[in-house]
């Protein structure tokens, strides 16, 4: 490979608080609040939202989404992307509530190589509740591990597969788990058209006296639906030719994938982050 100063990088991250696709008895979109995108040279931009209602369905107090890109200072270090979604007061329904919700995704695009080492620090939820009882969560942090050796990409990668695995087995263990997430946690990296996904949490398990069921990252409220806590999903595309070294790595994080399946019926994805940079030669 081409000496170190010959090396470029394209940013690219994106960022949203929310938005949402209702179809029962509201017929209605929820527009995307606070988007933000990060132009390819990096820099940093960020959008503020004061709130937002949707009669006595869906609210929230205030949010902010950023990014930034910028090549490290430090000696022997590449190109970081910052990548942030926060909600503040969010309710919905009256049983879905927390103070705050904060996803954060940190990559590092190396000097030498392609694929990006990965942080969630700062990530959580703050008094996350289900119908007013408090949701405790088991959290790993660290589920994609260091960056895996010799530019391989994450899906490749035998600690991250284990730990991905035990998160599988454990949603999978539910008996009343609803055919669409049976399928989606019976493969763990698909792989077509050059192209390769892993999806997992940062939330091994999920535990308290609210009412419903709970398989890992997944929890099921009767009468309310389904709610889908801190998915990763890693996505490594552009291969070079007969290697498993990926020129082109995606992070998103969703810190709530809500299906909602009662009375009101629709999809409302929370606080909604990606980091995919490129870097050449």
């Amino acid at each position: 490979m081409s000496g170190a100063t010959e090396r470029t990088h394209t940013f690219n991250a994106e960022a949203k608080i929310l938005e949402g696709d209702l179809r029962l008895p509201l017929v209605q979109k929820i527009p995307t609040q606070a988007h933000v995108l990060l132009n390819a040279a990096g820099i940093y931009r960020a959008q503020h939202s004061t709130g937002y209602r949707l009669e006595g369905v869906f609210s929230f107090r205030a949010g902010h989404s950023q990014v930034a890109g910028n090549r490290s200072t430090k000696p022997g270090q590449g190109w970081t992307t910052l990548v942030t979604t926060v909600i503040e007061n969010l309710n919905v329904l009256e049983v879905l509530t927390a103070d705050r919700v904060v996803g954060q995704i940190i990559t590092e695009h190396p000097l030498a190589g392609y694929v990006p080492s990965v942080s969630f620090l700062g990530t959580r939820f703050e008094n996350l509740r289900i119908a007013g009882h408090r949701v405790e969560l088991e959290w790993d942090m660290n589920i994609l591990g260091e960056k895996p050796a010799d530019d391989a990409p994450y899906t490749k990668d035998p600690g991250v597969l284990s730990r991905v695995s035990s998160q599988y087995d454990s949603i999978r263990k539910h008996k009343n788990l609803p055919a669409q997430l049976a399928e989606r946690y019976n493969r763990h990296t698909p792989r077509e058209k050059n192209r390769e996904v892993i999806e997992c949490s940062l939330v091994n398990q999920a535990a308290g006296l609210y009412p419903g069921q709970s398989s890992g990252n997944v929890i099921m409220v009767p009468g309310f639906g389904v709610i889908t806590l801190a998915k990763v999903t890693v996505t490594h595309e552009d291969f070079i030719q007969k290697t498993d070294v990926s020129k082109k790595t995606t992070v998103n994080l969703t810190m709530v994938d809500l299906k909602l399946g009662c009375a009101i019926d629709g999809e409302i994805p929370i606080g909604n982050g990606g980091s995919n940079g490129t870097t050449y030669p």
